[in-house]
Formats: C-alpha cells, sequence, structure tokens
C-alpha cells in the first residue's frame, strides 16, 4: 500500500495525464517537445510537518512542481491554454479524490528558452501545494 504522499502524488500526476499534454513524472526534459506541451511532476519537498497529539498526526504543505514547456510559433497562446488547463484540473477536485486537504497551484514565472536551429521553447516551474494529514511521517 502506498504511502499518503506517494498515493497523493500518483493522484496528481494521473490529473495530469487527463491533459492533452505529455505529462512524466520525474523524467529528464526529452529532446523534442509535443505539440500539445510537455508537463514533468517533480516530486518536490514535503517540507517540516505541523503535528498534533491526541491523535498524533503529521500535517504537511507539500510543495511539488510541475515543469511547463511548450515550443512553436504560437508558444504564448499554447502556454497560457497549459497552464489554464493545468488550473482547471486541479480545481475540477481540490482533494485529489479525498488523498488531501486542499491541492492548489502557485502562479507561474515563464522564461523564453532558445534553441539553436529551432523555435525556442516557453517553460515555467508551476509550484503546487499538496496539504494532507499522516500518522506516520513514513506512511
Amino acid at each position: 500500500m502506498p504511502s499518503t504522499r506517494e498515493a497523493t502524488l500518483a493522484a496528481l500526476h494521473a490529473r495530469l495525464l487527463a491533459l492533452p499534454a505529455t505529462a512524466l513524472r520525474g523524467e529528464v526534459l526529452p529532446e523534442r517537445v509535443p505539440a500539445e506541451g510537455l508537463l514533468i511532476l517533480r516530486d518536490g519537498e514535503p517540507g517540516e510537518p505541523e503535528v498534533t497529539l491526541s491523535p498524533l498526526r503529521y500535517h504537511y504543505q507539500h510543495r511539488a512542481e510541475i515543469e511547463a514547456v511548450v515550443q512553436g510559433a504560437s508558444r504564448d497562446t499554447a502556454f497560457d491554454t497549459l497552464c489554464a488547463s493545468i488550473g482547471a484540473a486541479l480545481a475540477a477536485d481540490r482533494t485529489l479524490g479525498g488523498l488531501c486537504d486542499w491541492v492548489e497551484a502557485e502562479a507561474p514565472q515563464p522564461v523564453d528558452l532558445p534553441v539553436d536551429g529551432a523555435a525556442s521553447l516557453k517553460a515555467a516551474v508551476i509550484p503546487v501545494v499538496l496539504h494532507y494529514s499522516t500518522a506516520d511521517q513514513l506512511a
């Protein structure tokens, strides 16, 4: 049985897989960016939990990251559409099927990355905060 952390990250990845863009988890940036865009989920850091006693619970604000990348002539529009689709996917179920208390993305800070001999990339890291609780720090 997966830990709460892993189950929550897997549910977030499943949400991203439902989008038209290619969604990977923990992979390196491939040589080619698909026309519909690319998302790479990074597990991030759970941080220090707040602890409550009786019953013992660890409350995390886990910061995962989604790397969003688009390429092509209309990359500004494609990037905006991709970010909006991520927001809509998260807003559709803020608890990821009851696995966490709340999930919310923060605003991206996009950058243009030049590529020799090809259209430049537009990319950003989108921080996603997952609020969840567990009875054991390793479970």
